[in-house]
């Protein structure tokens, strides 16, 4: 074998490792352990179908009750903001191995937002199960839900490799990120139907590529249509996806060789 071989073998490894202790180490030292995952995005989305459909009365959307609407957006989004918060801060927290030379270091943000994955698994599973205990499973097409995770899969690394590389020199990008993922749930939309807005605002919110993936979600499982009857907006979604992997690519290189000094 030999040394570039070896090298890969030996990074194939790491991947894995690191992949399953970045998830455990969230919750290291907590009584409940990952426990605590899973019992957070429940509690949220708890809280919305409360204040949204028991004290304000929301009804129906798009002929669906408001909970099995919500978890559609919601769940998506949990998997999109915890992932892009987390490999943000990639570089810094993995900086004894940017300082290994035997390491490639571009597999760190994929190892914050793989190890992202268990819970959006458990959580895709959870919400199917409600809509087959409602009488309301979309059929055969739920396969789409495997293509729209992994459209949010690429979306989340691609950024992540630009808001990484430019966090180990500039730290208040960590706290920039979670600013624009507040707001960014109100705009996304997540809570409330785009249906209600006609315009040039229904247009410049369209443009959120996150809101191709959750409308994707809700498409599947309430509104029954498939990716083929969205080719606009598919091409619109992986063609920012490029542009932002084009410049993710450049940035990252760019900064790359001065990883080691800075942190």
């Amino acid at each position: 074998m030999d040394s570039k071989t070896e090298i890969k073998s030996n990074n194939k490894k790491m991947l894995k490792f690191l992949i399953k202790n970045d998830f455990k180490n969230k919750y290291a030292g907590s009584i409940f352990g990952v426990f605590w995952a899973f019992v957070q995005p429940v509690v949220i989305i708890l809280l919305y179908w409360f204040v949204f459909q028991v004290a304000l009365g929301s009804g129906d959307e798009d002929g669906a009750p408001f909970v099995l609407w919500l978890m559609a957006g919601l769940v998506p989004w949990f998997f999109f903001s915890d992932a892009w918060a987390g490999a943000t801060n990639c570089f810094i927290e993995y900086s004894y191995l940017v300082k290994k030379i035997v390491f490639d270091i571009k597999l760190l943000p994929l190892v914050k937002v793989a190890s992202t994955l268990y819970v959006h698994v458990f959580f895709v599973a959870i919400m199917v199960l409600f809509y087959v205990l409602t009488g309301r499973f979309p059929g055969i097409i739920i396969i789409q839900l495997l293509y729209y995770s992994f459209c949010l899969f690429v979306l989340v690394l691609v950024l992540s490799y630009f808001t990484s590389a430019i966090a180990v020199f500039f730290k208040d990008v960590t706290q920039i990120i979670n600013i624009v993922i507040t707001i960014g749930i109100w705009l996304t939309p997540i809570m409330w139907n785009i249906s209600r807005l006609k315009g040039i605002v229904s247009t410049i919110i369209r443009l959120n590529p996150v809101f191709y993936i959750v409308q994707g979600y809700r498409d599947t499982l309430i509104n029954h249509i498939w990716i083929g009857d969205r080719l606009l907006s598919t091409g619109y979604f992986w063609g920012v996806v490029v542009i932002c992997g084009f410049v993710s690519y450049f940035v990252y290189n760019r900064l790359k060789p001065h990883f080691s000094d800075t942190l």
